[in-house]
């Protein structure tokens, strides 16, 4: 699993993309790359999370009397405009929805996605999915399964699913068994079919573009610290 900085977790979130950031992450999922740079500028910095970081991003409001608990799962990676047309669409459902947002463990979501997914790890996909209006609460690492015990905790009133395929769990059950057998299961079409692995597959296919652009940002960057470095030998 790779990991995205901060500062491309909200350059993602607020739509404007560094796109000599997140090719080389994305990219990575394939099983051949090129040579990595070793400029400092280009490289993508490790994410450090903390209590005080989710403290910022989380609304802070506990579900009150007569609001309608709802529970959404699922890897919620690369976070995009099609996870947020899905929770738009699932806030729509009830006039005081309180929504609770079940994020996997990175193994997980390695299981059911393979390859190199997650794009972002567990922190990061946290604090995007927190950040979105429409989620009041997140599940940090949430069973794959929705089980009775997780329903009756959080008393949850309904489950919802996009339109995306539902891989079996480990043993070959239905992740939905018991919201279904309750009947508070119910599938919602975002009405987006922009999806993770579609972002993915737009990156890779035009792979030789990408390549070259970051390849040339990376050179110009090496020549300015090899400059740098000539004009501070100079000074002694």
């Amino acid at each position: 699993m790779v990991g995205l900085s901060l500062h491309l977790l909200v350059s993602l979130w607020l739509g404007s993309v560094c796109w000599t950031e997140v090719v080389p992450l994305l990219l990575s999922i394939l099983p051949c790359q090129g040579p990595k740079g070793h400029s400092p500028w280009t490289g993508v910095s490790q994410f450090l999370q903390t209590s005080q970081k989710i403290i910022q991003f989380a609304s802070g409001k506990e579900p009150q009397p007569g609001d309608t608990i709802i529970y959404v799962a699922g890897a919620f990676d690369l976070f995009h405009i099609g996870h947020v047309d899905f929770l738009e669409k699932v806030h729509q459902l009830a006039e005081r929805p309180y929504i609770i947002a079940g994020l996997h463990f990175d193994q997980e979501v390695n299981r059911y996605k393979g390859k190199n997914y997650p794009i972002m790890n567990i922190h990061e996909r946290t604090l995007s999915v927190l950040a979105c209006r429409y989620v009041s609460e997140v599940v940090i690492g949430a069973p794959y399964a929705v089980t009775a015990d997780l329903l009756d905790h959080f008393k949850v009133t309904l489950v919802c699913h996009g339109m995306t395929e539902v891989v079996p769990d480990k043993d070959g059950s239905d992740p939905y068994e018991e919201p279904k057998r309750r009947g508070i299961f119910q599938l919602v079409d975002s009405g987006s079919n922009l999806t993770t692995d579609l972002i993915v597959q737009r990156i890779i296919k035009n792979r030789l573009e990408f390549e070259a652009r970051n390849q040339k940002k990376e050179a110009k960057e090496l020549a300015v610290l090899e400059a740098m470095k000539r004009l501070e030998e100079e000074k002694h």
